[in-house]
């Protein structure tokens, strides 16, 4: 029997959707707490979205990968250089775009570098980029290593990393002036080119912190295949998933065994670890991805098993189908839009919000929700016409 793995494209686009409605609130000063990321140690919700969908990436590559196995080498490199060249160039045009912006009543190029002397410029890194380079080298591991030498590296570069932060500055390791990896993100990526919302140059995506993010997508893939596997055992006379002969009854326990695992031992390694979306720490690499497995278990007990045919799934699932064109074009369009600015501030893009929802009754955060949640009624609705005439923008 076929599985769809409908519940793979419900939880990748549950991601992307929950991406866009963290990313456009109506006003950023009014964000309730759930929808604002830790200011440092710790997690929300927020802090749970970017690594799902690394996870997410990893099951979408346990399809691709044995694929490119057969096809050779060549075909392997051909198609992961091409693609991570891409989203990355993707990112770095969104962090320029719209190329060009207000100053006083004249339109001027955004250059490279903006201000020299107050070292602003184009950010490098950011979303897409490090998916792009958390792909190349989680492609990497998994296309030339077998699953347990794979497994071990995992856990090597996890430790490593947490003894790289000890050791470039066992004073004070975790903090944010203390962490070792800024220093190396001012070599390498220099400060104009970095991100600069935590008052200090400081990259929450930059090069050394991208260590347990490339892990994270390794562990989705590991999922992805025994899952991918487990469905390849179902017999072929079983016409009823809700048999207790199906083997994915099995599967589920297995991973929601593993899910809970790893969310404990998560858990604990954040006593010593603490958990820090922010610099992408070794025990949020696995605590997050054992909620990611868990959360996953259950789709797939009610999308796959029970059949489950919930507006939810219906509306999640539309996201799932083009995931990183929706993601783009949510973050463009407000761009474009500030080109049409007034002199108050108002946009095509927050025109809602600056004229009607901001009057919205109760506290001020209710009429910044209200507005993320238009702008993903207005991006699914671009899904779901791009479903209907199936077109998937893929790269």
């Amino acid at each position: 029997m076929k599985i769809r793995y409908r519940s793979l494209d419900v939880f990748r686009g549950a991601t992307v959707c929950l991406m866009i409605l963290v990313n456009n609130p109506g006003s950023w000063a009014h964000i309730y707490a759930p929808l604002d990321h830790a200011p440092w140690h710790g997690l929300t919700p927020t802090d749970l979205v970017f690594p799902f969908f690394l996870f997410a990436v990893g099951n979408a590559m346990s399809f691709v990968i044995p694929r490119l196995q057969e096809a050779g080498p060549a075909e392997f490199w051909k198609k992961i250089t091409k693609r991570t060249l891409i989203i990355f160039g993707i990112g770095i045009f969104l962090n320029w775009s719209p190329f060009v912006r207000w100053n006083g009543d004249t339109l001027q190029a955004v250059t490279w570098v903006t201000d020299p002397a107050k070292n602003i410029g184009i950010r490098i890194f950011g979303v897409l980029q490090r998916i792009a380079f958390c792909y190349f080298f989680a492609s990497i591991i998994v296309y030339y290593l077998k699953p347990k030498t794979a497994y071990f590296l995992s856990l090597v570069l996890l430790l490593a990393y947490w003894g790289l932060c000890i050791l470039g500055n066992p004073a004070d390791p975790y903090s944010l002036k203390g962490w070792f990896g800024t220093n190396i993100d001012k070599a390498i990526l220099h400060i104009p080119h970095m991100y600069k919302g935590e008052g200090v140059p400081f990259d929450p995506e930059g090069f050394a912190s991208s260590l347990g993010a490339i892990v994270q997508i390794v562990f989705g893939y590991f999922v992805g295949m025994y899952i991918k596997n487990s469905s390849a055992q179902i017999p072929k006379d079983l016409t009823d998933k809700q048999d207790p002969r199906n083997p994915m009854f099995k599967m589920l326990t297995v991973l929601f065994v593993a899910g809970v695992g790893l969310l404990v031992t998560g858990f604990c390694w954040d006593m010593v670890f603490p958990i820090n979306k922010k610099i992408w720490t070794s025990s949020y690499t696995v605590y997050t991805t054992g909620l990611a497995i868990i959360t996953l278990c259950v789709m797939i007990f009610f999308i796959e098993i029970k059949g489950s045919k919930s507006f939810l799934a219906t509306f999640f699932e539309v996201f799932g189908k083009n995931p990183l064109f929706i993601f783009a074009l949510s973050g463009f369009l407000p761009r474009l839009a500030a080109l049409f600015k007034t002199k108050s501030g108002v946009t095509p893009w927050n025109w809602l919000y600056m004229k009607v929802l901001v009057h919205t009754p109760g506290a001020k955060e209710n009429g910044s929700l209200l507005f993320a949640i238009c702008v993903i009624i207005f991006m699914w609705a671009i899904a779901w016409w791009l479903d209907k005439r199936k077109i998937y923008i893929k790269v």
